[in-house]
């Protein structure tokens, strides 16, 4: 019987990629005549390479099985994800392209020690991987040993997005936090020196100074509480909330800076209860920052509505929609898939004179990540801007438009 490389000449290409392979994990070619090991030590029977494919099919890590001579033996969907060019009894060489990778390999293959490496893939996406190369002697039931090659990969991406999000929130924390720090300082100097008689500077001075603490005050408050928000993220809420005081309450409470901006807020409610499972305090949170956002930045439109619906998700749930619009000058549309971002500002200069932090929109995100639901912003420059928080009801309520 035939064995599966006797089947069929290899091609040139083929052969040269051979050539290279073997050059690469320190091996030669065998030479024409020369005693030649059994066919077992040099490819696996087909009953043990369909038995390996099997066992790292059912691996949650991308996995990859080579025989001595580099040729791919056996590998797992999430392996086929990573490298599209992988083909069974083909050298791998022509699908592995990472020169951190083959080194490893080339390095397992003559220590016959285990190998870890890290390596960086820039298409189609950003993605860092680690990778284990371990050599196993596999037993060919003849006595025999037959040398492989186990390779696993694991997913390093999301732990450097994580560390880079993180340096970046330390960088912009820490930037926020010193430019008020700043500005105090300077008006400390300065009122124990130039106008520490003048009493019409110092108390301007010390207005400004009030401000400056304000802002560091809620900044940090700000961050408190999106870590305690995030802190809690996996434990879903579970206590009954009915969203319609909760809306009453936000406005309620900001009257005083609507007056101030001349800015009417109209309200539409239902007429029956929209009870939702959440945290009553992080949803009356995340609904202050968009109608204080709204009356801060939509003031030019002298009015906000709130409009409060039962209404269904494209899976036809049930939930509430709670929608906050705006007539001020609108959002251009290349600022609205980062507006939840942490310190992302469409306009930074104004954003501090108007008190914010940088940190509202990315509360409200988390808020309604932890409660099951979303946020969706709409917008066109000059007709203003709408921010709808969606919740999913609570089991067993109606659902059906208001």
């Amino acid at each position: 019987m035939a064995t599966n490389d006797e089947r069929s000449l290899p091609s040139p290409l083929v052969t040269r990629l051979r050539g290279a392979w073997l050059a690469l994990v320190g091996r030669t070619e065998t030479p024409t005549g020369a005693s030649i090991a059994p066919a077992a030590d040099r490819i696996l029977a087909q009953p043990q390479a369909l038995l390996i494919e099997q066992l790292i099919g059912g691996l949650p890590a991308a996995a990859i099985v080579l025989d001595r001579e580099g040729r791919v033996i056996a590998f797992n969907e999430a392996a086929a994800t990573i490298t599209p060019a992988l083909r069974r009894g083909e050298p791998a060489l022509i699908a592995l392209r990472m020169p951190e990778l083959v080194d490893a390999i080339r390095r397992a293959t003559k220590r016959h020690e285990p190998q870890r490496v890290e390596f960086f893939e820039r298409v189609p996406l950003d993605r860092w991987f680690e990778a284990f190369v371990t050599p196993v002697p596999l037993s060919t039931g003849g006595g025999g040993t037959v040398d492989i090659l186990l390779m696993t990969f694991n997913d390093l991406t999301p732990l450097r997005r994580v560390e880079e999000m993180r340096a970046d929130f330390i960088a912009n924390a820490s930037h926020e936090l010193r430019t008020p720090l700043a500005a105090l300082l300077g008006f400390i100097e300065t009122l124990q020196g130039p106008a520490k008689e003048d009493p019409v500077a110092r108390d301007k001075f010390l207005g400004i100074m009030q401000g400056q603490a304000t802002r560091m005050a809620r900044l940090i408050d700000d961050l408190l509480s999106l870590s305690r928000i995030e802190l809690n993220a996996h434990l879903q809420p579970s206590t009954p909330v009915d969203l319609a005081p909760i809306v009453r309450q936000v406005v309620d409470g900001l009257q005083m800076l609507a007056r101030d901006r001349g800015v009417e807020i109209k309200v539409v409610l239902p007429s029956d209860a929209l009870i939702v499972l959440g945290d009553r305090d992080e949803l009356f949170r995340a609904l202050e920052n968009l109608v204080e956002n709204a009356l801060k930045y939509g003031a030019a439109g002298k009015r906000v509505d709130i409009t409060v619906a039962h209404t269904q998700t494209r899976a036809g749930l049930p939930e509430a929609r709670v929608a906050v619009r705006d007539y001020g000058p609108g959002i251009a549309p290349e600022h609205l898939p980062r507006l939840t971002e942490r310190f992302y500002r469409v306009d930074v200069t104004d954003s501090r004179s108007q008190g914010g932090t940088g940190l509202g929109l990315a509360l409200v995100k988390h808020v309604l990540n932890r409660h099951g639901g979303r946020l969706t912003i709409e917008s066109t420059p000059g007709e203003g801007a709408t921010f709808t928080m969606h919740v999913p009801l609570r089991a067993g309520e109606g659902s059906g438009e208001s």
